[in-house]
């Protein structure tokens, strides 16, 4: 996971770093050095990535609230991006087969043959030892403990064990997107509290109205590669109406963290709240009166969504107001 990975959900389009990479399409060394740069840094999905700056920054400075450690954030970063990288890169190892298959995804490097499978491997694997090391070095072993844990997961369990055998593969596969809020608490405080358990809940949640409502744009190429998302097994009813109970959990798990926040948090947690179910709510709407929806709107906008509220919550971090719950204590 994207720590700062979504599974399945692996954007709607190519990557940047691919469509970059078409570009150099000379026969000159320099040409060659840059595609196969290109390459490598598509492996590693940055768009993907993002996530891992949404969710990571805000947490740390929830963690040691009023205060801006930048060091430290920095830090935490570059190890998380780099286990992030470690993740989507075994990732696209391990499903170099259906990204063949599949159109969304027939552009990724492996799929095209423009890094060698081996290659590929041990850049990911580099890059989650490297990840451990620089967290263990500039914040704590528990955070590189956690970087490695997620890795291991996103791998293993989600895509070797969930993501081809059932359909519930994003709702269990999804605990590997929330690590970032564990690594980033953990880096700062050197262990795990009920906040950070919050914000993990928020992005687990979050994360099947997300990716089954691209899903549910491309669910003939899940369908050809043999990978049972919920779109692929389900009617439309059904999974608009699974959006609608998540999006519905997303959002009260935003309202469990208020008491540890202040009053700009709780404002932005509830209207932005409010909107995000008005979209799942007219999704499922539209589905009922056998209307033709566009899913990929909501998996667009649930993107701004996470990014709105964890940006209030860096706000508010920042400006370090009472928080509501100093309120009844």
């Amino acid at each position: 996971m994207r720590i700062g990975q979504q599974p399945g959900g692996d954007g709607a389009h190519g990557s940047s770093a691919t469509a970059l990479a078409d570009r150099f399409t000379g026969p000159g060394l320099p040409s060659r050095l840059m595609r196969r740069t290109l390459a490598y840094v598509a492996l590693t999905k940055p768009r993907v990535i993002e996530l891992l700056l949404v969710a990571t920054i805000p947490t740390m400075l929830l963690a040691d609230r009023g205060t801006v450690d930048i060091r430290l954030i920095l830090a935490t970063l570059f190890g998380g991006w780099m286990g992030a990288a470690s993740a989507n890169t075994l990732n696209c190892v391990a499903d170099a087969d259906i990204d063949k298959v599949m159109k969304r995804t027939a552009k990724r490097p492996l799929a095209r043959e423009a890094v060698p499978t081996r290659n590929a491997f041990v850049f990911g694997v580099v890059l989650g030892v490297g990840s451990f090391a620089w967290l263990w070095w500039q914040a704590n072993l528990l955070s590189g403990l956690l970087v490695v844990a997620t890795i291991l997961f996103y791998v293993f369990v989600y895509t070797l064990g969930l993501k081809r055998r059932t359909s519930q593969n994003v709702v269990w596969g999804g605990a590997a997107g929330c690590m970032p809020v564990l690594v980033g608490w953990s880096a700062v405080t050197g262990g795990i509290g009920w906040p950070a358990v919050a914000l993990f809940a928020v992005i687990f949640f979050w994360t099947p109205p997300h990716t089954w409502a691209l899903a549910m744009r491309y669910k003939e190429d899940y369908r050809a590669a043999g990978v049972p998302m919920l779109p692929v097994v389900a009617t439309e009813r059904a999974v608009t109406k699974q959006i609608v109970v998540y999006t519905w959990l997303t959002v009260l798990a935003t309202l469990a963290l208020v008491p540890a926040t202040g009053v700009i948090y709780a404002a932005v947690a509830l209207v932005a709240g409010a909107w995000f179910l008005l979209m799942a709510h007219q999704l499922y709407a539209g589905v009922r009166r056998g209307e033709s929806v566009k899913p990929l709107r909501l998996f667009l906008q649930s993107n701004n969504y996470l990014a709105v509220v964890f940006c209030g919550l860096a706000v508010d971090s920042v400006l370090g107001w009472d928080t509501i719950g100093s309120f009844f204590s």
